[in-house]
C-alpha cells in the first residue's frame, strides 16, 4: 500500500507546476515567435501606450507575461547560441558578434581588420542543440528562419530550417517545434524604412532622457514603432494559421525578442535597453494561468531546458539554464542575472554585468573605449550620425552624454528601481557599499564558474576553441 501512495504522489508532482494547475500532454506542440531587435519599453503590456498590438496582446489571455526575461548579450548571434545550447555563451566561445557567419559567400572586411578569419567554435559533444534532443525524441522541428548562431550548427538540429520553413511541412501527425523570426523590427529597418509613411505621429512619443528630444529622435523612433505594427500584423498571420488548423488552443506560443532595441544604447548595450527583453507565453487552452505576471530573474539559457521540460524530455546535466515550466522545472528562483559583450562585429568592448531585482554591477574591462562603439554597420544609422554630430559639436547633455563619456568607468553601480535608465552611477556612494562588494563578489564567482576566458585574446582564443582557423563552409 504505502508503495502505491509514493507512486502516485510521484504522478501528481510530474503533472503539476508551480505557475498553473496542468493536465499536461507528454508532447506539446511549441511554436516561438521571435521578434528582433526590441527591448520591453517598446510594448504595450509594459506599460508604453503608443501602440495598440491586438494580434500579440491575445497570447495574454491565455498567457503569462514575463518581467524579468533577460538577453545574457545585447547582439543576435552570441543570444541565439545561448538559446539553443542552454550555455553562456562566454562559456562555450561564442560571445563574439560574427564569430562565424553563416552568411558570408567571401572574404569580409572584419576578417582582414581582425586578422584571422571567421572560425566556428568547438562545441563539447555532450552540449546538443534542444532542438536535435526534440528531434530524437519524436518531435518535428522548423526554423523560419535565422541561421546565425556564431558556431556551426550541424544539420541534425532542424528537420528543416528557410525561409518556408514550418509546422506544416511535416508529414506525420508528430509533435512539432516551429519558430519564425520577424526582420521587419530588425536595426537595419530603422534605415532602410525610414522614408516609408509612419503609422504613429512622431509629436505624440515619450523620448528617453538619454537621446535629444528632436525630430531626428522621434522620426527614428517612430519608423520603430510603426515597424513593431507591421510585426504584430505578420504574427496575426501565423497564429491565424494555427486557429484555422486547430492548433491554436492547444500549443504553448512564445512571444519574445532576441535582445534589446534597435537603436544607439539599446543593441550592443550593456544597460537593460539592451538586455531586458519582451516575453509573452500563451499556454495551452486546458492550463489555466491564474497569475498574469511573473517577476522570477530569467535568462535565455533557461529556454533550452524549459522546452524540454514541458516536452517532459530528460535535460541534460551539462545545461547551465534551468527550467522555469513544466514537470522538470527548478524548485529555486534565480537571485543574479549575469550579462557580458565582447567583439561586435570589428570592434572588441569586454564588459560583465551582474544584476540583482534591485541593483545592477557593471565592470568595464576597455576603459578607454567608450560604449558608443564606433560600430561600421550601426552608423548607416541616421540617429546615430545625428548623436555623433551632437558630441562632437558638444551639445549633449550630461545624460546623452554619458553613453560617449572616455575613459569610462572601471566600475559602475545602479539602483534600477530609482534610476531604471542607468544615468546615476553609484558606484563611490559608500552607502551601497556592502551591496557592491555583494555583486562584485557575485560576478567573480560567475566568471570562474564558467570558465570565462576573458583575459585571452580572440586571435589566442580561437586555437583553443577550433581545430583550426582556416574559412569554414
Amino acid at each position: 500500500m504505502r508503495k502505491k501512495i509514493i507512486f502516485a504522489l510521484i504522478l501528481i508532482n510530474f503533472f503539476i507546476t508551480n505557475s498553473c494547475q496542468v493536465n499536461e500532454v507528454i508532447k506539446p506542440n511549441v511554436v516561438w515567435l521571435v521578434i528582433e531587435d526590441q527591448s520591453q519599453y517598446f510594448f504595450p503590456f509594459y506599460g508604453d501606450k503608443t501602440l495598440e498590438l491586438p494580434n500579440i496582446s491575445q497570447l495574454l489571455d491565455n498567457g503569462i507575461l514575463y518581467e524579468g526575461m533577460n538577453s545574457p548579450y545585447p547582439v543576435c548571434a552570441p543570444a541565439r547560441s545561448a538559446i539553443i545550447t542552454g550555455m553562456y555563451p562566454n562559456a562555450i566561445g561564442t560571445g563574439n558578434q560574427r564569430a562565424y557567419n553563416y552568411y558570408r559567400t567571401e572574404r569580409h572586411e572584419n576578417e582582414k581588420l581582425l586578422e584571422f578569419p571567421y572560425y566556428s567554435s568547438r562545441i563539447a559533444e555532450q552540449i546538443k542543440p534542444f532542438t536535435q534532443i526534440l528531434r530524437e525524441n519524436g518531435y518535428y522541428t522548423s526554423n523560419n528562419s535565422k541561421k546565425d548562431y556564431n558556431f556551426k550548427l550541424t544539420k541534425e538540429a532542424w528537420d528543416e530550417s528557410s525561409n518556408d520553413a514550418s509546422w506544416e511541412k511535416k508529414e506525420g501527425d508528430e509533435p512539432f517545434f516551429s519558430v519564425f523570426n520577424f526582420g521587419v523590427t530588425h536595426e537595419s529597418q530603422i534605415w532602410l524604412r525610414d522614408k516609408q509613411e509612419l503609422k504613429v505621429n512622431p509629436k505624440n512619443l515619450k523620448v528617453p532622457p538619454f537621446f535629444p528630444n528632436d525630430s531626428i529622435t522621434r522620426h527614428s523612433m517612430a519608423v520603430n514603432y510603426s515597424n513593431i505594427l507591421e510585426a504584430d500584423n505578420q504574427i496575426g498571420y501565423i497564429i491565424q494559421r494555427l486557429k484555422d488548423q486547430n492548433l491554436y488552443d492547444n500549443s504553448y506560443i512564445f512571444f519574445y525578442s532576441d535582445h534589446g532595441g534597435p537603436f544607439p544604447r539599446h543593441k550592443r548595450s550593456i544597460y537593460e535597453t539592451g538586455s531586458k527583453v519582451p516575453l509573452i507565453i500563451k499556454f495551452p487552452k486546458r492550463i489555466n494561468t491564474k497569475n498574469k505576471s511573473n517577476f522570477d530573474l530569467l535568462n535565455f539559457i533557461d529556454f533550452a531546458p524549459t522546452i524540454l521540460s514541458i516536452a517532459g524530455i530528460d535535460i541534460p546535466k551539462v545545461y547551465q539554464g534551468k527550467a522555469f515550466l513544466g514537470p522538470k522545472k527548478n524548485k529555486s528562483k534565480r537571485k543574479y542575472l549575469f550579462t557580458a559583450s565582447d567583439r561586435f562585429d570589428e570592434i572588441t568592448d569586454k564588459i560583465r554585468a551582474v544584476k540583482s531585482k534591485k541593483y545592477k554591477y557593471i565592470r568595464n574591462y576597455n576603459i578607454n573605449i567608450p560604449h558608443a562603439i564606433d560600430n561600421k554597420y550601426r552608423a548607416q544609422m541616421n540617429l546615430m550620425k545625428h548623436l555623433l554630430y551632437l558630441n562632437d559639436n558638444n551639445l549633449l547633455t550630461r545624460e546623452q552624454n554619458l553613453w560617449f563619456q572616455t575613459p569610462k568607468s572601471f566600475e559602475e553601480f545602479y539602483n534600477l528601481e530609482n534610476d531604471p535608465f542607468e544615468l546615476i552611477n553609484l558606484i563611490n556612494d559608500t552607502k551601497y557599499l556592502d551591496e557592491i562588494n555583494n555583486l562584485r563578489n557575485q560576478l567573480d564567482n560567475w566568471i570562474d564558474q564558467i570558465n570565462d576566458p576573458i583575459n585571452i585574446p580572440e586571435k589566442e582564443l580561437v586555437k583553443l576553441l577550433t581545430d583550426n582557423i582556416t574559412n569554414q563552409e
